[in-house]
């Protein structure tokens, strides 16, 4: 069914705020769910809520964090965010690294001891729209077999990038390194569809199709992506003191205790190193270049990164944005949560 992009940020806080959540951070974590619904993220907005609410009930998700602040340098920042909703710790930190980097030129700001927090480009777009270019790299839970191997060890692990054009353009890139997202499971089990052979593989290493029978998701290209999670796993984990491959906690084991994630945003001013004028206006001429070009055989038209999107989200505001009758009939009722996320597998959900 679709609903409003404003009814369901409303549904969506009210049920957060209701499982415990203060009224402001509630409002954050709804802000951003519906973002990543609005543009077709799906496996990263209001399928998430009730597993929130679960944990936000439980206590793992803090309700009342004392953040701090530590500036550990002229350009660097680590906010201690004490088990908050990682939506809210992801923001402050982002917004850290604004003012840093519009003083200073770049800006490098660590977020320790949070919780998921979903949609990363959300904090990205947060600096584009601050005339910066911003990319932010956070860990996930232990559920992807490394390039070769049979065994689990790193998370999802995602990274994405965004940066400002001319008259508002913005570019964005957001990408799991598997070859997709845990959520995309999660979504297709609400759907009760299956998905791709390519995706992740059953209890015996084989492919699978069946969402349900998933008990490993695969690196993107290979030992490519298996390399970017390396990278993104020493970044937003051993680099803040933090637990590291599968060491990370599952978001689906005890629901009581914090996750201690890491994430670490870079923000980096055009002006610093050429001017920011023109840096916009090539940025749209790219944007433009882009879309010139002939497609493809099967292919109707060369869309920049996450143009798709934009186009998405358009269509969702002006029309509303397209839910699972399942999910909204959660929200609109009186359950925090209808069933326990809590397990000790991670493939369990």
């Amino acid at each position: 069914m679709k609903v409003s992009r404003e009814t369901l940020f409303q549904l969506i806080q009210q049920k957060l705020t209701k499982a415990g959540l203060n009224s402001d951070h509630a409002a954050t974590v709804a802000e951003v769910l519906v973002f990543a619904d609005a543009r077709g993220i799906h496996s990263h907005g209001a399928v998430r809520v009730e597993y929130y609410a679960e944990r936000i009930s439980k206590g793992g998700t803090n309700r009342k964090p004392v953040f701090q602040m530590e500036q550990t340098g002229p350009c660097s920042a680590v906010l201690h965010a004490d088990n908050a909703a990682g939506q809210v710790a992801a923001k402050r930190g982002m917004l850290h690294a604004i003012e840093l980097a519009q003083e200073k030129g770049v800006a490098v700001v660590g977020i320790s001891r949070m919780g998921h927090s979903g949609a990363i480009s959300y904090f990205v777009q947060q600096a584009a729209r601050a005339g910066l270019i911003g990319i932010s790299l956070c860990q996930s839970d232990p559920m992807v077999v490394p390039f070769g191997g049979a065994e689990i060890y790193y998370g999802t692990n995602p990274l994405a990038f965004a940066a400002p054009g001319e008259n508002g353009d913005i570019m964005t890139f957001d990408m799991a390194t598997t070859v997709q997202a845990w959520g995309k499971i999660l979504d297709a089990r609400s759907r009760q569809e299956p998905i791709p052979a390519s995706w992740a593989v059953d209890s015996h290493g084989a492919p699978t199709t069946d969402p349900f029978a998933v008990h490993a998701l695969l690196p993107a290209a290979g030992p490519k992506g298996y390399g970017l999670m390396m990278m993104i796993d020493v970044l937003s984990g051993i680099l803040l003191g933090l637990p590291f491959g599968k060491q990370v906690s599952s978001m689906y084991d005890d629901l009581s205790h914090g996750r201690n994630l890491g994430q670490l945003h870079i923000v980096i001013n055009p002006a610093f190193f050429s001017s920011s004028e023109v840096f916009r206006q090539h940025l749209s001429q790219t944007m433009r270049e882009l879309n010139t070009i002939q497609p493809a055989p099967g292919f109707n038209q060369v869309y920049y990164p996450g143009q798709n999107l934009d186009l998405y989200e358009k269509e969702s505001t002006t029309h509303g944005i397209e839910i699972v009758d399942d999910i909204y009939d959660y929200l609109v009722s009186d359950a925090i949560y209808t069933r326990s996320y809590e397990t000790k597998n991670p493939f369990a959900q």
